[in-house]
């Protein structure tokens, strides 16, 4: 007896340090095959031009590809179960927005569990929203705006990326801010809520800075607040909230990267480590100023805590503005 339970600790003990050795190695030659990047939004949204950017530095480096797929849908959350329920080994990856934080808050029930399933990993940037409107709307200011829609009860509609979106939040914080009521229109993505707004089907929009800049540029759209303390330096003319007379808070939308959480903790070094790398490259950096994105230097641990933070603060803003969905 003393024999069997002599092999069947060491048969344990072989399991062990089998599993640790197997693991190590994989985080030794990860990637060796092609990643998977699932992006919860549609092209052209801010963390799909982000993610496409990065990971393609990503892939020169470690002379593998990563393959973005678009999985746009129902708040964000169709591409999350994809990434939440996919095999942990480090080949399917989530490129998302902060309505990541926005979609645990404001869903009753979710195929997944947002905290426990996925993990952060890195931000790649923190990405302003800006209010724009169609220039023939004949609004020069943000309070131009919200004296219209205090005029014109039920007359203004707002587009968003989708219900339960950033934008879609940010908007409702906006609005209930100023005290005036409006319709949401809710679309299935930036592209898509920009042109809404293009065709003035929507009053306006709190867009991401990317999908706005070149428009506001041409004249085609007309930025009226931006969030954050600063103005763009791609957008001088576009003063923040708070110049623009609004105090109360209208927070802004970041850019990162999660994996399923079972992901072994070397795997989710290594990429830390190559994705912080990429976002030093001078080019892309460089890409991704001009989108409006600005750096954000924190640690995995830190961007954990921030997206945990974020998701209470948006669980009180939800349940006081009474923004639920089933």
């Amino acid at each position: 007896m003393r024999f069997i339970r002599q092999t069947v600790s060491s048969a344990a003990v072989l399991c062990v340090v089998f599993a640790a050795t197997t693991t190590a190695a994989m985080a030794q030659t990860w990637p060796t095959k092609i990643t998977r990047v699932v992006v919860p939004l549609s092209p052209g949204s801010g963390a799909d031009v982000a993610g496409r950017l990065i990971t393609d530095q990503v892939g020169r480096q470690v002379g593998k590809s990563f393959v973005v797929e678009n999985r746009p849908g129902a708040g964000n959350t169709i591409g999350m179960a994809v990434v939440a329920k996919a095999e942990p080994d480090g080949y399917t990856v989530l490129a998302n927005s902060s309505t990541h934080t926005v979609t645990t808050a404001i869903h009753e029930t979710l195929q997944f569990n947002t905290t426990a399933d996925l993990t952060p990993i890195i931000p790649f940037g923190s990405l302003p929203l800006i209010v724009v409107v169609n220039p023939s709307k004949g609004y020069k200011t943000l309070a131009d705006l919200i004296a219209y829609a205090k005029a014109n009860p039920g007359k203004v509609n707002y587009a968003s990326a989708g219900a339960g979106n950033q934008s879609h939040l940010s908007a409702e914080m906006f609005r209930i801010g100023a005290g005036f009521e409006a319709v949401h229109i809710p679309m299935k993505g930036s592209p898509e809520a920009v042109q809404e707004v293009l065709s003035n089907r929507a009053d306006f929009y709190v867009c991401p800075t990317n999908g706005a800049i070149s428009l506001i540029k041409d004249g085609q759209l007309q930025g009226l607040a931006i969030t954050g303390t600063a103005r763009l330096p791609v957008l001088p003319d576009v003063p923040t909230f708070e110049e623009a007379g609004f105090k109360k808070p209208v927070f802004g939308s970041w850019t990162g990267l999660f994996v399923p959480s079972a992901t072994p903790a070397a795997i989710k070094q290594k990429m830390y480590v190559e994705f912080e790398k990429a976002l030093a490259v001078p080019e892309l950096r460089k890409k991704l100023d001009d989108l409006g994105m600005a750096p954000m230097p924190l640690t995995q641990q830190q961007f954990e805590k921030l997206v945990k933070e974020e998701i209470d603060t948006y669980t009180t803003i939800a349940t006081a503005s009474g923004i639920r969905i089933k």
